[in-house]
């Protein structure tokens, strides 16, 4: 890993620049003798107003604005920052993982239990719909041989009842 270690000019620096190269100071001299520092600074702020090649917002990508504010966060933020992100996707993946597993539970568990109770429960229904479709021949033929009504009691009955 290699750091390489830049100077960045401040304002200041600028503003020295900017004088010299307008008065045409030497040097040696500085504008601060020749005028007052309210003078200079507005100065300075029209000319950056009026140059856009200084800083254009619109040129900078996401990527290189989120790089930027690597140097304005300390690091022990950061660092504080990437504990909570690596602690939320690794409780996130487990949550994930976990409840692909309950659904693979229960799925398999309504395979293996509830499909095979289903087809019984289905073929009770059958048998005992059968049973009275019997019933109901039964009784039709007893009606057409003349036999006993339902509802009918059969057997002796005494008087009077």
């Amino acid at each position: 890993m290699v750091v390489v270690v830049e100077e960045v000019q401040d304002e200041s620096s600028f503003q020295d620049t900017y004088a010299e190269e307008k008065n045409g100071l030497g040097e040696g001299e500085r504008e601060s003798d020749y005028e007052t520092d309210s003078e200079v600074s507005s100065n300075f702020s029209e000319e950056i107003d009026n140059e856009d090649d200084l800083f254009n917002p619109n040129d900078e990508t996401l990527y290189e604005r989120i790089q930027a504010l690597k140097d304005i966060i300390p690091p022990q933020t950061r660092s504080k920052l990437y504990s909570n992100y690596q602690t939320t996707k690794s409780w996130t993946l487990w949550s994930i993982q976990s409840t692909g597993t309950l659904a693979w539970w229960i799925s398999t568990s309504a395979l293996l239990v509830g499909l095979p109770l289903a087809l019984a429960i289905e073929d009770e229904t059958r048998i005992v719909q059968q049973e009275r479709e019997m019933q109901m021949q039964s009784q039709g033929q007893q009606q057409l041989l003349g036999g006993p009504q339902q509802g009918q009691q059969q057997g002796v009955l005494p008087p009077g009842f």
